[in-house]
């Protein structure tokens, strides 16, 4: 498991931790421990296929997504793989955020579904 507690992209409290949880296949980002913010992937050979991004409803509107998507972006091109965003949120981060896209394949079908998860 991955994790990472700093991010100069995003601010947030020191409350707050991002990890990778290889065991249920998703990048989790935690309140008091308490996890509010989930992207789920498929980790495949030379890429991260992000699937879907979900934010619990009593976190909603704090941008704790967007920590996540930076933390979990950044962790792929770290690692040196390819980023698939199939999840709609990822997706729209991808599109207002520079510095991804070198490492982005874009899926043939744009992602469907609503990316606002904030």
């Amino acid at each position: 498991m991955t994790e990472f507690t700093d991010s100069t992209a995003e601010s947030f409290s020191p409350d707050v931790t991002t990890v990778r949880n290889d065991k249920f296949h998703r990048y989790e980002l935690l309140v008091d421990g308490e996890v509010a913010v989930i992207s789920q992937f498929m980790d495949k050979p030379g890429h991260i296929d992000f699937l879907h991004t979900e934010t619990r409803p009593q976190f909603k509107g704090r941008g704790l997504a967007k920590v996540l998507a930076h933390f979990a972006l950044d962790d792929v091109v770290a690692s040196g793989k390819r980023i698939i965003p199939h999840c709609p949120f990822i997706a729209a981060y991808l599109r207002r955020h520079e510095g991804y896209e070198l490492d982005v394949d874009w899926p043939p079908e744009p992602p469907v579904g609503e990316p606002d998860n904030d």
